[in-house]
């Protein structure tokens, strides 16, 4: 067996915020199951922001024109359409959420799917959209920490008696738990313009996550990722086996781009992605409209066949 046959692949709805075609985002995620894909990845944002109007903010590709569904409600919506794939966050911005409401929302999402549920969690880069949502921008990161902890308690036990810093627990509970005890829990981390983290985010991925799924990608005219993306997945396994970890045991998912590639080309750079650790791939298609995006899942799965 090749060893890029033993990928898992996962695709994204992303490119849908930018069309109003909520029918075509549906087929495009049965499309997927009926295809073999593990997984489906939506994206998270409450609310949209008018960037025109803050010329400092940090730059996003989604706007107040873009159309966020709000994630949890479409995954549940999703649980009766599909049997097999798996919902994922990708990524919830988890510091501007109360953590058991995400808690419950996702043990919910677990429960109806049949234990199909992947939580992808990252810090957030908005500070305007803190600030929409009456949470401290610049204590994300000590929140976040806390935050998985607090996550998988509440997964996990009956009931949980905890105080920290951002948290009073006092003898709560979700009720019910999630099939999975805990949901797996993974940590997006970079900027598409900067995609390789700082070393204390990375530190945290290997002393915190399940997974980590970072904006890395293989440069036009390379065949595989460049040197600092390469360290920085080595640094990881480094800081995992300081904290005691099994670096093996924390999934790596790289992202992949095929549209414009051969088939030799796209066999011998996702084998080149498996060879540096990653057995999830996530594809995406950079194409314009629904169709394309659904005929996109067809074709590559007839590609790597």
């Amino acid at each position: 067996m090749k060893p890029h046959q033993t990928v898992k692949y996962a695709v994204n709805v992303n490119q849908f915020t930018h069309l109003d075609d909520f029918d075509g985002m549906i087929e495009f995620v049965k499309t997927a199951e009926a295809n073999g894909y593990d997984k489906c990845r939506f994206i998270d944002h409450i609310v949209g922001v008018e960037v025109e109007k803050h010329p400092s903010m940090v730059y996003t590709p989604y706007t107040h024109k873009s159309n966020f569904n709000e994630v949890f409600v479409l995954m549940g919506y999703l649980c009766a359409m599909t049997s097999k794939i798996k919902l994922v966050t990708g990524v919830l911005g988890l510091p501007q959420r109360q953590t058991a409401l995400v808690a419950k929302q996702a043990a919910q999402i677990d429960n109806l799917s049949g234990g199909r549920m992947l939580l992808g969690v990252g810090l957030g880069y908005n500070e305007v959209e803190f600030r929409a949502l009456e949470t401290d921008f610049k204590k994300r990161a000590r929140r976040f920490e806390e935050q998985l902890d607090v996550l998988r308690m509440l997964w996990t036990q009956e009931v949980v008696k905890f105080q920290g810093e951002f948290h009073d627990l006092d003898y709560v509970n979700v009720n019910p738990l999630p099939v999975q005890k805990p949901i797996p829990i993974w940590i997006g981390a970079g900027r598409t313009e900067n995609p390789v983290p700082p070393d204390k985010v990375l530190e945290r991925i290997g002393r915190k996550g399940d997974g980590w799924c970072p904006l890395f990608q293989i440069k036009e005219g390379d065949h595989t990722l460049d040197a600092s993306e390469q360290e920085a997945i080595r640094k990881v396994a480094d800081y995992a086996r300081e904290a005691g970890r099994d670096p093996s045991t924390i999934d790596l998912e790289l992202g992949y781009f095929p549209i414009g590639k051969s088939k030799q080309q796209i066999e011998d750079e996702i084998a080149a992605l498996h060879e540096l650790g990653a057995n999830h791939i996530h594809i995406r298609f950079k194409v314009p409209t629904a169709r394309e995006q659904i005929d996109s899942l067809k074709w590559f799965r007839d590609i790597i066949s």
